[in-house]
């Protein structure tokens, strides 16, 4: 796109400037409706297991619930409580819906098709990912509020423990693909026994795709982890004291790091944007659809999980994470290196 604009007379700089920012509305705008509609089919895939109807009055079939919503939170007044810190207060929601949104400039949609398709796109998604914790925290800390600063500090040893047990899923799909390059990993998994594409259809590597799942959940505080807003001991969690648009950047920014986990699941595991099977005629429909099926999949187990797991006590979340996942997403790291050690390098030479 830089050197199309670069033809129409622009400088490198100007050409470089405006494609990026046209690159970041191509991602943010969508992404931003993706969130809005994957909040309706939410609701939808709970009702329909629940044998109710969900959204279905505002708009043909429900589907403006979502916007009428947001209508509805944009409206409403913006409330501060007197004995909160003003400053931060306002600040938290920003940095969590921020974040969100910048992990997703290294996400491959298809072969070229990325932001910023850098060397070290897995580090970078970890290390934005693990700033979330800050809105989070700040939001409870400067609530001063006891109930949203317990669901704050619940938070913060949720995201801290299982983002541990995520680092060392990554290290086998790594070790196994060679990169951290996003666009590398998905190339990668191109035609497992010859016939299927994908990390998980590796019988070494679908166990980390399970650890990788249930991780994720933990770390966006979906169900059966959803103790950060468990309304029978915490009211509504951290964004309890939020109202109006600060309410909405949490809602914006806690399903657009689903989608993002959803994304990753996808590209890490299940081959991105490749087709499942590495067969000629598939090839011929567009990567990104087939990772926007794979991520819509994802989110609808994500959702599946929701309506019909109960929650997990605590201790039974810390336990989860620190005494089993863990020392099995470690021993898969031994695992897989010791079998690229033998496999790929010749053994002991």
């Amino acid at each position: 796109m830089t050197a199309f604009f670069q033809n129409l007379g622009m400088s490198y700089d100007g050409a470089w400037l405006l494609s990026t920012v046209i690159g970041i509305l191509l991602i943010a705008l969508p992404l931003m409706l993706a969130v809005a509609m994957i909040i309706y089919a939410d609701r939808k895939i709970w009702a329909a297991m629940a044998l109710r109807r969900g959204p279905n009055v505002v708009g043909p079939f429900g589907l403006l619930q979502s916007f009428a919503d947001g209508a509805k939170v944009f409206l409403q007044e913006t409330i501060i409580p007197s004995a909160a810190n003003r400053t931060l207060f306002l600040i938290a929601p920003i940095i969590t819906f921020t974040v969100a949104l910048i992990s997703w400039a290294v996400i491959p949609f298809q072969v070229g098709v990325v932001l910023a398709d850098i060397n070290v796109g897995l580090l970078y998604i970890l290390a934005v990912s693990s700033l979330g914790v800050y809105g989070v925290v700040l939001a409870g800390w400067s609530s001063n509020s006891k109930y949203p600063f317990y669901s704050a500090i619940r938070a913060s040893a949720q995201m801290i423990s299982y983002e541990v047990s995520i680092g060392f899923t990554l290290i086998s799909v790594v070790l196994w693909a060679g990169s951290f390059n996003l666009t590398e990993i998905v190339e990668s998994q191109k035609g497992y026994y010859g016939l299927l594409n994908g990390h998980g259809f590796n019988p070494l590597l679908f166990p980390v795709a399970v650890i990788f799942f249930i991780s994720a959940l933990a770390e966006t505080a979906r169900t059966p982890f959803d103790l950060t807003e468990a309304e029978s001991e915490l009211v509504a969690g951290y964004q309890t004291e939020y109202s109006s648009m600060a309410f909405a950047l949490y809602w914006l920014g806690e399903y657009a790091n689903v989608i993002l986990m959803c994304a990753l699941n996808a590209i890490l595991f299940w081959g991105g944007f490749l087709p499942p099977i590495d067969w000629a005629p598939l090839y011929y429909v567009p990567g990104i659809l087939w990772l926007f099926a794979k991520i819509f999949f994802f989110f609808f187990v994500f959702s599946w999980v929701k309506a019909t797991v109960p929650r997990y006590r605590y201790d039974q979340l810390m336990r989860l994470g620190w005494k089993i996942l863990l020392p099995l997403s470690l021993f898969f790291v031994f695992l897989v290196s010791g079998f690229l050690m033998l496999t790929r390098y010749g053994g002991a030479q």
